[in-house]
């Protein structure tokens, strides 16, 4: 999956004040995106508030993308940006029907999925093995695993995601991995890098899920990042993620703390309706930026206005 590699957008979902999904804006989001020389999407995963949409919203966003992005090259390779859908929950079979119901738009559109551990149920690393190898066994592309115990609350271990890998080489591509336990990560690294030297064929992705430890975990040996903060930063962190540019990271620390202080997309909505890509809605339980935190979002994009002008 060496399409895989490099920075990935968690594309947002833009919504209209009532509620309704704003195509234009996302066509301004996609150009945005695509002009910045991102490496690939994700579709549909948190950032895209996927939890709020009805069925049919989800078709209708998941489809306006893939016709865009297949009909506006990458103006680095002159080919369409490959794109990830996000296709997880914490009901294994229910999962299964979604992804058996959608196989011909997986095989003709996209280069693999983002599956999260199922959130609430809080299974066993036993259970993870077990929902995981379901998805694979039914999965017609690659699938990435995606570890976030914040949201989840469960933490897959490296050994699990070993487990997995190895019990399904030809279909679970790579994991994002969002604990933020930088230990762990480092310590997965190393195991995939271990049966990578002993296979000539297979190789698991360690793509790093938190915008902030970006640079050091490339400096590890993660293959990319799959930034929420690309949104409204496209070239920034596709630069800290090829060049594994510990300063820049540096640059922008202050810029995630305050993205996510207040739970995502709203950080990063605040950020591109001030620059005037989308409006700054959300879908409920989710809340725009308090004005405190709107009123720093703004400085600190001041701030590096000025830095790179410098």
């Amino acid at each position: 999956m060496t399409n895989l590699y490099g920075m990935g957008t968690a594309l947002i979902t833009p919504f209209l004040s009532n509620g309704n999904v704003d195509f234009p804006a996302l066509e301004r989001l996609l150009i945005k995106q695509i002009t910045a020389g991102v490496d690939y999407f994700v579709v549909l995963g948190t950032t895209a508030e996927a939890a709020t949409m009805t069925d049919e919203e989800k078709t209708s966003v998941r489809d306006y993308i893939v016709r865009f992005v297949e009909s506006h090259p990458s103006p680095t390779t002159h080919q369409p940006i490959p794109m990830v859908l996000g296709l997880g929950g914490n009901c294994t079979a229910q999962v299964v029907r979604q992804i058996n119901f959608l196989r011909d738009t997986l095989t003709q559109h996209f280069a693999a999925i983002l599956s999260v551990c199922p959130y609430y149920n809080k299974p066993s690393q036993e259970g993870l093995f077990q929902h995981f190898s379901a998805i694979a066994q039914a999965s017609p592309i690659p699938v990435l695993l995606y570890n976030i115990p914040g949201r989840t609350g469960i933490n897959m271990l490296p050994e699990t995601v070993m487990r997995i890998y190895n019990a399904h080489p030809d279909k679970i591509c790579g994991i994002k991995e969002a604990s933020g336990n930088v230990e762990q990560i480092k310590r997965l690294i190393n195991l995939s890098s271990i049966t990578h030297h002993q296979s000539q064929t297979t190789h698991l992705l360690v793509i790093s899920g938190d915008d902030g430890i970006a640079a050091e975990l490339m400096q590890a040996g993660a293959a990319g990042l799959i930034s929420a903060s690309a949104n409204a930063f496209p070239e920034a962190f596709r630069q800290i993620v090829h060049t594994k540019d510990a300063s820049l990271q540096a640059q922008y620390a202050e810029m995630v703390r305050l993205l996510f202080i207040e739970g995502n997309p709203a950080g990063v909505k605040t950020i591109l309706a001030d620059m005037g890509v989308i409006g700054n809605y959300l879908r409920l339980p989710l809340v725009p930026n308090s004005p405190a935190i709107q009123a720093q979002l703004h400085t600190e994009t001041i701030r590096l206005q000025s830095c790179k002008k410098d």
